[in-house]
């Protein structure tokens, strides 16, 4: 017998360096209107968000165009290094954090980093069921 596994739909949201920003969150709101709109709306435990970025990521080398991030990230730029932009692991942290402080109760968070060079895949952030 060939077990069956049944898996999600999959979105794969991605911007540049695949970060999580104002944009992202609009868009994740418009979506979840989608499955609202199409189904009635997910149950509590039915959605799991996973930030994945990787190292050697392109984003990296944007950090010399700080007004560009600025503008991107819809932040002053002195509030860039809050960003984490040139250290994956981090990033990953910082934008799980703002998916957990976003998101709706119920649905789950995690993060990973996946290393270019290695082909191995850190989970940075387990995932975590969003709390009220």
């Amino acid at each position: 017998m060939t077990p069956v596994l049944d898996v999600a739909p999959v979105l794969a949201q991605g911007g540049v360096g695949g970060r999580v920003t104002p944009a992202t969150l609009r868009t994740l709101g418009m979506l979840s209107k989608v499955v609202q709109a199409r189904t009635g709306g997910p149950g509590p435990g039915d959605n799991h968000y996973a930030v994945l970025h990787h190292t050697d990521c392109g984003i990296t080398d944007l950090a010399a165009f700080p007004e560009l991030l600025a503008e991107y990230f819809e932040v002053p730029a002195g509030d860039l290094d809050a960003k984490a932009v040139t250290d994956p692991v981090a990033a990953v942290r910082v934008d799980a954090e703002i998916l957990k402080q976003k998101l709706r109760a119920g649905v789950f968070v995690s993060g990973l980093v996946y290393d270019v060079a290695t082909g191995l895949i850190d989970v940075v952030v387990p995932p975590a069921r969003v709390e009220a």
